[in-house]
């Protein structure tokens, strides 16, 4: 019997993987830990697929990209712990102000009137009556001392207070067994987040950096604040919240990053 030649891989690289690549990565593989094996595998494997194609015209390529992805949100669905606790730290490490970050500049940014914004409340919730300002202020706050995450590979240790997401939710009468919430912002930008990272200890609405009132272009009056995302799943400018088990798109998904975002 002859000897077969092997089957040529649709994940095979057609030129060889780029060195000046996995060198770039090295730190990130380097920090690797057990808890992040799947993802940085999946991530690695994806680097190594687009070498080897291009993306941009290739429709096999985007579908096999698209279900990776997929497959990556589902795997950090289940890895996610929902009463593990992120790291704290303290007053002193943190920036003060915080960093800006948002899909467009700094000098674009539209500052929110305090005295017309509202809190539009939708979906599977009880009360669905607008919430004001001063009605957010007055709620009881939650102080985290955080470290926010970039999915452009920056970081930097910020406090947020503001009002537990789940004590919030749980005040509108939140159907708690829904699978999303979804979050509309002045400045058009649309996220969403799974309801286990919403309800987790750690994520708040804040109104508050470093024990005062947010400020532009910061995302006053409302963002969300939350341990266990990337920095992009964390909208600012919040001006309505739903409660939904369709799935809401989100605007960094529709240029091809994952869902989930976990860390």
């Amino acid at each position: 019997m002859g000897i077969r030649s092997p089957a040529p891989s649709l994940l095979r690289p057609k030129r060889p993987l780029s060195q000046d690549i996995l060198m770039e990565n090295r730190r990130l593989v380097e920090r690797i830990d057990r808890r992040n094996v799947l993802r940085g595998a999946l991530s690695l494997g994806a680097l190594a697929f687009l070498t080897g194609c291009d993306v941009t015209e290739n429709d096999r390529a985007q579908t096999v990209l698209r279900a990776v992805s997929s497959w990556n949100d589902r795997v950090q669905a289940w890895l996610f712990r929902p009463n593990h606790l992120a790291p704290t730290f303290t007053e002193v490490e943190v920036v003060k102000p915080p960093r800006f970050n948002a899909y467009y500049g700094i000098e674009q940014v539209k500052p929110v009137d305090p005295a017309s914004w509202r809190l539009e409340v939708a979906g599977r919730i009880e009360n669905k009556r607008p919430w004001t300002l001063q009605e957010i202020y007055a709620l009881p706050e939650q102080e985290l001392i955080i470290r926010h995450i970039c999915v452009a590979g920056w970081d930097y240790i910020g406090q947020w207070s503001g009002v537990n997401l789940r004590l919030f939710l749980e005040r509108i009468g939140a159907d708690l067994s829904a699978k999303y919430i979804a979050f509309r912002c002045a400045d058009d930008y649309f996220e969403s987040i799974d309801m286990p990272s919403a309800l987790h200890p750690q994520t708040i609405l804040a109104t508050k950096y470093a024990r005062e009132p947010i400020t532009d272009p910061f995302g006053f009056p409302l963002r969300l604040r939350t341990s266990t995302k990337l920095g992009f799943k964390n909208p600012k400018w919040i001006v309505s919240m739903e409660v939904t088990n369709d799935f809401p798109d989100t605007f960094y998904r529709k240029q091809g990053y994952n869902w989930f975002s976990g860390i």
